[in-house]
């Protein structure tokens, strides 16, 4: 199975679920970071954030588990995401089963600091169309 990586800014990309054999090729495509938003239930043992976090960090990769579900996007969530990238040390890849978690959450993740429309053109370009979030994040970027 080949990563479909895409790009959604120049330092956050995102990917459907990856391997332990995945991880070289992460790292020499000069990630730092990578995130799990997938929930182990959801793929077999040899795919559990433990196994990937495990070759990830052999490999020097800073990870992080964010695991999401449509029904456990809570704004803790949202917000451990956001410092997850505030803090990152250089290009983010996030993956889940197809990436769009992973841009459902960026995006919300950055409703106060990028405007609705570009987020959604930054989704929309790396294959993600998420205009039905628009209400979400309009709130979002408003909320105290």
């Amino acid at each position: 199975m080949r990563m479909d990586i895409r790009v959604i800014t120049p330092t956050y990309s995102v990917t459907p679920q990856i391997t332990p054999a995945d991880i070289p090729a992460i790292v020499d495509a000069g990630y730092k970071v990578l995130i799990c938003n997938r929930p182990d239930a959801e793929n077999p043992p040899q795919l559990w954030a433990e196994e990937i976090g495990k070759a990830a960090e052999e490999a020097g990769l800073e990870f992080h588990v964010h695991p999401v579900t449509h029904s456990t996007m809570t704004a803790e969530v949202i917000a451990r995401h956001h410092d997850t990238l505030a803090a990152a040390p250089g290009p983010v890849l996030a993956y889940c089963a197809s990436g769009t978690r992973c841009s459902v959450l960026w995006s919300f993740a950055m409703a106060k600091e990028m405007s609705i429309d570009d987020i959604l053109a930054a989704t929309e370009k790396a294959g993600y169309a998420l205009g039905q979030l628009r209400p979400q994040l309009k709130f979002l970027a408003e909320e105290d």
